[in-house]
């Protein structure tokens, strides 16, 4: 998955669920790290830190992203 697809989908899940979004994505990290899916957890981590920035008011899910 590309950082523009992984940042439209924290854009989407922010939207329709808000700080729930940043709590379910911390509990995948936690569940998939316990159950030895490290793939998984690499994932849900990306979409921690991409969430909290947007609930944060850091990144902006209209903007497009910059990797840098």
């Amino acid at each position: 998955m590309r950082a523009g697809d992984l940042y439209q989908l924290a854009a989407e899940l922010a939207l329709e669920h808000g700080a729930r979004a940043l709590e379910f994505a911390r509990r995948a990290v936690v569940e998939f790290e316990s159950s030895g899916i490290a793939d998984r957890a690499c994932f849900w981590q990306a979409m921690v830190v991409l969430l909290d920035d947007i609930a944060q008011n850091r990144l902006d899910p209209d903007a497009p992203i910059t990797i840098h």
